[in-house]
């Protein structure tokens, strides 16, 4: 059986052992969620909450960096298209290699 972890702001994070939503009490607009734990997410956990990290801590700044990185990803692919059809930029780019293929030394 997988593990649920309950996360509530402010309070250690509860585990559960079933499937239902858990609400808390905050004033802050905050939502509480549940989530079933894999053995390598388990892992994972154990060695953030190892590094002093709140359970609730480490799976919130968990979820902020995997959105970060996947930002990340799609300006990149986004700033490669722009580039791909960038006909200057792929002119200078052939030119570079060009000479870069010239300055070689044979043998």
């Amino acid at each position: 059986m997988h593990q649920a972890i309950v996360l509530c702001p402010g309070r250690p994070a509860d585990i559960t052992f079933d499937s239902r939503i858990t609400s808390c009490d905050t004033d802050e607009m905050t939502k509480a969620i549940s989530v079933r734990l894999d053995e390598d997410a388990e892992r994972a956990l154990r060695t953030l909450e190892a590094s002093g990290m709140s359970r609730s801590d480490a799976i919130r700044s968990s979820l902020l960096a995997s959105a970060r990185r996947l930002r990340q990803r799609e300006e990149l692919a986004a700033e490669a298209a722009a580039l791909e059809t960038d006909h200057e930029d792929r002119d200078e780019m052939l030119a570079v290699a060009a000479l870069m293929e010239s300055l070689r030394a044979t043998g």
